[in-house]
């Protein structure tokens, strides 16, 4: 038969799938009991039926005043975790007075800048009872830091703190280019992180390895889960280097992966991506507790897909991304909001997000059992195919040396690209229908009113710099700050605890950054010559 359709993988759909596409399925094998070995199934025996996943919602805009609002807001209307989001010059350590700051400062999400900006940013907020995930990830362990800091003046021990920092930088060398050092030493600064955590904050997700920026950018399912791992396999390698045991480590990675609208490919996905993993950490590197080899991961659904033509289409997009996220078995997850692929989200737009999740979780028979797709011909079929196509990929990533040699070489990057440019011709020659784009289009769109970022931010933020440059220790400052290059000059000092002095000191983001580039210098990719 041939076959008519194909996954956005490339990778055949049947039309009819019967008995013969699982002719040599050993169910045993290859999907074990939920909570077993490799994981299948999902991480969890009960899964939903026990507690549903985290609604995790993201946000972060202008200044922590107002983003600590929103997060109130948020609280109030039933999320049990907050999901930051950080300005672009935070995100590439510089501080909201540097130069290069002009003009973005509190655009994207939220400027922080030092000890007084986090302890607004979280004031009133209980955070020994909300998870708290940070999109975080050269300057990561200043954040995270700072938000320690913060909790131990609220009572706060770091012993009760949950979250997740993403703390995942070799896919800004991929696919978003918010990276700050040279590939080995924020190997080095993520192996410091591991080791601080497991000490000081052990309930702590030290990473989230992420496959949704490279889905964003145009990736492939099957490349966004073989990509992800191969970048995971190295943090693993670089913390086993640094003499820290897989099994210390391991139990507080996770993953972040997108949610596309096409549902079945999506819950293969997940499906696959768990039992490849499990096998990695067992076979590969040796990982004997269980937790070591769950792939436990946080979603968001695509944006990427949001259109700013008919916004309101989005609402249907986001709650059939969300469905495949629940049935693909996700620890947590942030519905976008309708308004997203025009500007910052209203109060409204995130409020009905937030509401998307609820009625899957309460409204559907979704939390009821375990995998509802076990043993299904079609769901069975596509898990096996994709994750055939993800290891060869993987392969493809180890023959040329690991993950961070085969981004020297541009692999990832060109493998993605081609894909991106691929989904673009389609939906330029409308062989890719684009509901409201390239199809069923209005005549005239109706005017929408975005949430605006005050301009008067970035002054605000300068100003509180100046006051607090012109109140603080200097003399202590530049101390610790010599104290952290002196750490980063060494082959065997974890950095992180003079950075917490240096911050406690009231040092900021950019200044601990700014000390670090002294020592490890800034990264320079090769086609930017």
């Amino acid at each position: 038969m041939d076959f008519l359709a194909t996954t956005e993988s490339g990778l055949p759909i049947p039309p009819v799938c019967d008995s013969r596409a699982l002719a040599d399925f050993d169910a045993d094998a290859k999907l074990g009991a939920p909570g077993s070995f490799p994981f299948t199934r999902g991480v969890y025996p009960s899964m939903y039926a026990g507690r549903p996943w985290t609604m995790r919602q993201y946000a972060g805009f202008g200044t922590a005043k107002e983003s600590n609002e929103r997060y109130h807001q948020l609280v109030g209307a039933g999320t049990g975790g907050l999901s930051v989001a950080f300005d672009l010059p935070t995100q590439m350590g510089y501080d909201s007075d540097d130069p290069i700051a002009r003009g973005e400062v509190g655009k994207v999400g939220v400027a922080i800048d030092s000890i007084d900006d986090m302890r607004t940013l979280f004031h009133g907020l209980p955070l020994d009872q909300v998870s708290t995930s940070m999109t975080i990830n050269a300057p990561a362990a200043p954040l995270l830091l700072l938000y320690e800091l913060v909790a131990a003046e609220q009572g706060v021990p770091g012993s009760r703190l949950t979250g997740t920092i993403q703390n995942d930088v070799l896919k800004e060398y991929i696919a978003r280019g918010t990276y700050i050092f040279p590939p080995k030493q924020s190997l080095r600064l993520i192996s410091d992180i591991f080791a601080y955590c497991h000490r000081e904050l052990p309930r702590w997700n030290t990473i989230s390895i992420s496959g949704y920026h490279m889905a964003e950018a145009g990736a492939t399912p099957a490349q966004e889960v073989a990509f992800t791992l191969a970048n995971a396999k190295e943090y693993v390698r670089a913390a086993i280097a640094a003499g820290l045991d897989v099994d210390a480590f391991a139990p507080r990675l996770s993953f972040f992966f997108v949610a596309r609208t096409t549902v079945l490919e999506e819950v293969a996905k997940f499906r696959a991506a768990r039992r490849i993993w499990a096998r990695i950490m067992r076979d590969e590197f040796g990982a004997r507790n269980p937790k070591s080899q769950m792939l436990r991961f946080h979603t968001q659904t695509a944006g990427v897909q949001l259109t700013a033509q008919q916004p309101e289409v989005n609402l249907v997009r986001v709650a059939l991304q969300g469905l495949g996220a629940v049935l693909g078995g996700t620890q947590s997850l942030h519905t976008n909001s309708y308004d997203e692929a025009i500007a910052l989200p209203t109060q409204k737009a995130a409020r009905l997000a937030l509401r998307t999740q609820q009625v899957i979780a309460h409204e559907t028979d979704l939390t009821k059992i375990v995998d509802p797709f076990a043993g299904s011909y079609v769901m069975e079929s596509m898990t096996d195919d994709l994750e055939a196509a993800a290891c060869e990929l993987i392969r493809a990533v180890e023959d040329r040396g690991g993950a961070v040699a085969a981004i020297e070489q541009g692999f990832q990057k060109s493998e993605i690209e081609n894909s991106a440019y691929r989904i673009a011709l389609q939906i330029d020659n409308g062989e890719r229908t684009v509901v409201g784009v390239n199809k069923y289009a209005l005549d005239e769109e109706e005017v929408y009113e975005p949430l605006r970022v005050d301009p008067a931010i970035e002054t605000d933020q300068r100003e509180r710099l100046a006051a607090l440059r012109a109140e603080r220790d200097n003399g202590a400052v530049e101390r610790a700050l010599e104290a952290l290059r002196t750490a980063a000059r060494s082959t065997s000092e974890n950095v992180l605890p003079p950075m917490r002095e240096a911050l406690r000191s009231r040092a900021t983001v950019g200044e601990v950054s700014h000390a670090l580039r002294d020592v490890w210098g800034v990264y320079v990719p090769h086609d930017a010559f």
